[in-house]
């Protein structure tokens, strides 16, 4: 645990990744701001509030504060990074993890046969996540340190789910990349995490639905809590720097390490299954 408490908000954190990452880090003794609508059971088709997540943050050895926000509007959350600093006077992690997923996502059909709500990931999901981190850069950036973290996944490199989803993940990476360029001799470092299939009750769901068709992914599943110990091991990383842009697979970085997951698992990268990697970005800079 570190002896002076990191200030982390964590967005999108009722349930599935968020609330894994935010628990991981409420066992780092971190003060963890967990965001999102869900207060009450009912206000989403799946398990799972701000409420719980914070209390699981508290019990693991941190501090959990539970904010309702609606990041599809951008007034909650200026007034959720306000409140930060009013309450906490700095901030040492973002993690930009809230997403509009809805159940029709993995429905057969192509892009238009999908209901049109699919889209909402493209606000709540990609310019959230630019809303979020204007606010928390100009807080990270007068201590001269912090971080942002984008999650992501390789539906960034290859087709998932739809246009909508690849959309969303690729934007996470690029705003990583764009981000650091902007942030360059600030102290603060911008990148993207690409996390493996998640045991989630969504994910869950989904198995129990074609077991034939999706039995395969019960071997390559990671907790959720999986990519927030990777997250704290960046945050105590001296040559954190070196990542500034990079949109890096959790599963490699937990190798690196010296992470494993629970039950003592090493879960696989896609490099590693399926050849699939980041984009490149290129060093070329306009003005």
């Amino acid at each position: 645990m570190s002896q002076t408490p990191k200030v982390a908000v964590v967005t999108g954190a009722s349930r599935g990744a968020g609330q894994g990452i935010a628990t991981a880090l409420g066992q780092h003794g971190c003060i963890v701001y967990v965001t999102g609508r869900s207060e009450k059971a009912g206000d989403a088709p799946l398990p799972g509030t701000i409420y719980e997540t914070a209390a699981a943050v508290t019990a693991a050895g941190g501090q959990g504060i539970a904010v309702r926000v609606d990041h599809g509007d951008d007034e909650q959350t200026r007034a959720l990074f306000d409140r930060v600093r009013a309450e906490q006077g700095h901030i040492d992690i973002l993690v930009n993890n809230v997403a509009a997923i809805h159940d029709e996502l993995t429905l057969p059909g192509r892009f238009w046969e999908k209901p049109l709500k699919l889209a909402d990931i493209i606000t709540v999901g990609i310019r959230s996540s630019y809303v979020a981190s204007y606010h928390a850069a100009p807080m990270m950036v007068d201590r001269g340190q912090g971080l942002i973290v984008f999650t992501s996944g390789s539906g960034a490199s290859h087709y998932v789910y739809g246009p909508g989803y690849g959309a969303h993940k690729v934007s996470q990476d690029k705003m990583a990349a764009d981000m650091a360029v902007d942030l360059r001799d600030t102290g603060v470092t911008a990148l993207s995490i690409w996390m493996g299939a998640l045991r989630t009750g969504r994910l869950l769901q989904l198995i129990a639905s074609d077991p034939a068709k999706y039995a395969y992914l019960e071997k390559m599943v990671e907790t959720p809590e999986f990519t927030g110990h990777v997250i704290w091991a960046l945050s105590q990383d001296p040559a954190l720097a070196d990542h500034a842009g990079q949109t890096l697979i959790g599963a490699e970085l937990a190798e690196h390490y010296g992470l494993r997951d629970a039950g003592d698992h090493q879960p696989p990268s896609y490099r590693q299954s399926y050849g699939v990697a980041p984009l490149p970005q290129y060093d070329r800079i306009i003005r």
